[in-house]
């Protein structure tokens, strides 16, 4: 069942999301060569409980992380170390949530570490489109399928490939809740939207084939091609207007 919350739960959610964007805002700089990504990890834990906030991935099923670090062709769910180092040229998803007053935030940004190929660039500014794309469908009265399908129809547009094994979803007083949000599908099929409904929405492309292989560690996701991969997200309400973005800055 999909949950509808009142609008004092959206503000709890609104504040867990706000700090999931500020610790994502200011990761952002700390993306360079010669970082390691546990050192990522440490900030970015240290940050949400000096927000008023927990981790939400910490201890997750298991996850042993506050943030979940992924390089390159690793599309989701890289666990941080502090062997992996960052280098030039990398680019690099984080994937963070927070919980505030009993309810979820979950964001996702992909960081250009360095000076990055020209296809790197225009896969992360296709799939950051994508995501845009996705959010203004989102409204009350129309269906889940119209926002998967925003996201499949400018990937395939622009040459890049969606990730299936993987989804968006309802998000509230738990990280995963009804509905699963595919980066692909029919429009005019699906739920209908209804205000209160609060969604993560989280489109993952790659430049090649997007089938995917999940390392021993059995978390990392990688291109079974070895292609690159980017993963950008939101937590957001439906409201009657539109989409609220509960994960926006500021």
């Amino acid at each position: 069942m999909i949950e509808i919350k009142s609008s004092l739960e959206i503000e709890s959610m609104r504040k867990a999301s706000r700090v999931v964007a500020q610790v994502l805002l200011e990761l952002k700089p700390r993306v360079k060569p010669g970082v390691s990504t546990a050192e990522l990890d440490s900030f970015a834990e240290q940050r949400v409980r000096e927000l008023g906030a927990v981790p939400a991935f910490l201890g997750y099923r298991g996850y042993p992380a506050t943030l979940c670090v992924s390089i390159n062709d690793e599309i989701v769910h890289g666990i941080p170390s502090p062997k992996r180092v960052i280098q030039d040229g990398d680019i690099v998803s984080l994937d963070m949530g927070a919980v505030r007053e009993g309810f979820f935030g979950d964001a996702a940004v992909t960081v250009a570490a360095g000076r990055i190929s020209g296809a790197a660039r225009r896969l992360m500014d296709v799939t950051s489109k994508s995501l845009e794309m996705a959010l203004s469908k989102v409204k009350a009265g129309a269906r889940l399928g119209d926002v998967s399908h925003a996201v499949e129809k400018y990937a395939l547009q622009n040459g890049m490939s969606v990730v299936k094994e993987f989804t968006g979803h309802g998000i509230g007083r738990h990280l995963h809740e009804e509905p699963s949000i595919p980066n692909f599908g029919k429009a005019g099929s699906g739920p209908v939207l209804k205000t209160g409904m609060t969604l993560a929405i989280e489109p993952m492309l790659c430049l090649g084939n997007a089938e995917v292989i999940v390392k021993n560690d059995g978390w990392t996701a990688v291109s079974a091609d070895g292609s690159l991969a980017a993963h950008y997200e939101h937590t957001v309400a439906v409201t009657d207007e539109g989409c609220d973005i509960l994960s926006a800055h500021g």
